[in-house]
Order: C-alpha cells, then sequence, then structure tokens
C-alpha cells in the first residue's frame, strides 16, 4: 500500500483492517480520489477521510467502492459493521437535555451526525406541533364538509 498515509497507531485492529481493505478495493480500481469521486456519489474529501481513517464511510459509500471496484460488498458489509461499532468515537462533553435527567443521545442516530443545535428541531422534537397542525386540518376538512352539505343541500 505504498503512497497511503499511515494509519494512526491507536486505531482498534477492526477499523485499521476495514481502512485497509477499503484501500486494497481503491487500489485495484487504478483511479484517482476525484476520479473515484466521479464514479460514486461522494467527493473526493469524502474519500480521502474514509481512507485515512478520518471519519467512518457511511454504508452506501462502501458498497458504492464495491461496485467499481468489482468486489462483493456482502462481505466488506461485515466488516464495515465491525469498523463502525470499534470506531474511536471523538472526545465530547454530554449535553443534558432540559429536564436536567438524561443526556442528549439518540442512539438511532449515528454517533458522527452533529445534533441539532439548542432552537432547532431535531428527530421527534416537533411532535406536539405536528398534533396541533394534524388537528386543525381535521376541523377544516370537517367545517369544509358542513358548508358543502348546506351549499348542495
Amino acid at each position: 500500500m505504498s503512497g497511503w498515509q499511515p494509519l494512526p497507531d491507536e486505531l482498534p485492529a477492526e477499523v485499521r483492517h476495514f481502512v485497509e481493505h477499503l484501500r486494497l478495493l481503491k487500489d485495484r480500481t487504478g483511479l484517482s480520489l476525484a476520479a473515484l469521486g466521479a464514479r460514486t456519489a461522494y467527493s473526493k474529501s469524502s474519500w480521502h477521510r474514509y481512507l485515512n481513517a478520518g471519519q467512518p464511510p457511511p454504508r452506501q459509500a462502501v458498497v458504492a467502492l464495491c461496485r467499481v471496484a468489482g468486489a462483493d460488498p456482502e462481505r466488506i458489509g461485515v466488516r464495515w459493521e465491525l469498523a463502525v461499532q470499534a470506531w474511536p468515537r471523538p472526545v465530547t462533553v454530554p449535553e443534558r437535555a432540559a429536564d436536567g435527567d438524561e443526556y442528549r443521545d439518540d442512539p438511532t442516530l449515528p454517533w458522527w451526525d452533529t445534533p441539532p443545535e439548542k432552537g432547532e428541531r431535531g428527530p421527534g422534537g416537533g411532535l406536539l406541533r405536528y398534533a396541533l397542525v394534524l388537528l386543525v386540518l381535521l376541523v377544516l376538512m370537517f367545517l369544509m364538509a358542513v358548508v358543502g352539505a348546506v351549499v348542495l343541500g
């Protein structure tokens, strides 16, 4: 794997093996990062981060690389799952929720996606607002039905 930056020593073995395998697949294509970006839906800079262990790639990026390299995406998909679970998380200070009891952490979202800032609506954050909009729409539909019945007799 000449020409590649050395991977950090502190990487877990699963991440190291996965990234090395991605690098082999990329080398097999014979494409530059820019050309790989043109053949997939991911930019040159994204591929640079993925292939240097700066950020875990999305599963779709791995599948796209496998397609271009002529490799089996199912086989590398297992390595991807192990690597994403072991990927070192950035050190952050947990943020307390509004009620102060729980830390704001949604286990259904990938850890590399940043949570919404204060004032923004995150996943499920506007449930009351959606219920209110639904109620207003139902009242309007009822009124339209009543008006229609009166006008049409």
